[in-house]
């Protein structure tokens, strides 16, 4: 059982995590040049969770260079859509890790009402 809160707790973190790179790219999303990016998760050798959080290099829609520099720039590559339902999903997978934590504290204390 401690095992799965171990679990559970490193697939909070991991969470958390994937909830900030998402929160960074909504708030960049009016920012030029702003590549947006991606936290995946995956199983850890010790069947934990891990992140690893990499820059998507899709460019964002080309618009006017700016008249000052000259310098030719893009929109961000952030699309909020996607940002939102990716903050929705996460905020469910959140909320099942912490029903899996608070089940095996439950499960833990009944087992040590058993043996005592």
């Amino acid at each position: 059982m401690s095992q799965a809160f171990g679990i559970a707790l490193t697939a909070l973190k991991a969470f958390e995590k994937k909830l900030d790179v998402t929160a960074n790219n909504v708030a960049n999303v009016e920012t030029n040049n702003f590549k947006k990016s991606r936290a995946e998760l995956q199983e850890a050798a010790n069947g934990g969770v891990k992140v690893t959080i990499s820059s998507v290099d899709t460019p964002g829609m080309e618009i006017d260079p700016n008249v000052q520099t000259g310098v030719a720039q893009q929109t961000s590559n952030v699309t909020l859509e996607e940002e939102i339902a990716d903050q929705i999903l996460t905020q469910y997978s959140y909320e099942a890790n912490i029903l899996t934590i608070k089940t095996a504290t439950e499960m833990q204390k009944e087992l040590l009402d058993i043996k005592a």
